[in-house]
């Protein structure tokens, strides 16, 4: 077994060769570990013993850490640590997948609410090196923030849906708002081209969450700004609807 200090060196050594990435050798060489076959075939019909597993590498790694989520966090939202996260979508060869996929997978057999569906798919790309933190599978960034409001799921989604009630804590920007599920999820054409995904979910009557996720950022240091731009004007939705409250 290929310990993760020699696999670190067999990556350094890619990008020397190729230029590449720490994340795009990584993940090459996880991929064509993954598909390698054994060598015990032999010309006499003898049974090849199974390829290695795709996560050889990082299974003594703290995956909680790679994914940017703990443990328990994770568990208490879907059921299961990140270890069992990518025991089951390694078992499927899930990084061979484009996001969408992996997502509808997890979503149709583990019945995952929506944001952490997003959050299980995200945290195993980012673990199985496809992304790094901030980054999509296409290459552009994204930011996430999400707040606990004192505030009822309602009343929060008309905050975002509603022109008159945005304005008065989101001033000065224009959206168009391209699909609405009420006090569930919203997706938004930002001003300026971007993306912006909205989900909701009621912790009881008068307490709700808002997660937001705005991608297709150009760079990490656009990720960086959205990130607190969101964070003050999540901040400003809080004191309004509190206030009104």
């Amino acid at each position: 077994m290929t310990t993760q200090k020699d696999f670190k060196r067999l990556v350094r050594g890619r990008m020397q060769k190729t230029g590449e990435s720490y994340t795009a050798a990584r993940a090459h060489l996880l991929k064509q570990d993954s598909r390698r076959p054994s060598p015990n075939v032999n010309g006499n019909g003898a049974a090849p013993e199974p390829a290695p597993a795709p996560v050889t590498e990082v299974q003594a790694v703290d995956f909680a850490r790679l994914a940017g989520m703990s443990d328990e966090k994770i568990k208490e939202h879907t059921g299961c640590t990140w270890e069992r996260w990518v025991w089951h979508l390694d078992k499927v060869n899930a990084h061979e997948w484009p996001h969408r996929e992996i997502a509808q997978y997890v979503k149709e057999k583990y019945k995952t609410p929506d944001w952490w569906t997003q959050a299980v798919a995200v945290g195993y790309e980012r673990i199985r090196g496809l992304r790094e933190r901030g980054q999509r599978r296409s290459g552009s960034w994204e930011a996430s923030r999400s707040k606990t409001i004192n505030a009822g799921v309602s009343t929060l989604f008309r905050a975002f849906k509603e022109p008159k009630r945005r304005s008065s804590w989101l001033p000065g920007r224009k959206m168009a708002i391209r699909t609405a599920v009420p006090n569930k999820s919203m997706r938004i054409t930002w001003d300026d081209g971007t993306s912006v995904e909205l989900y909701f979910t009621s912790k009881g009557r008068a307490k709700s969450v808002v997660a937001v996720q705005h991608t297709k950022l150009s760079s990490r240091e656009a990720a960086a700004k959205a990130k607190a731009f969101w964070a003050e004007h999540l901040d400003l939705l809080a004191h309004q609807v509190t206030v009104k409250a």
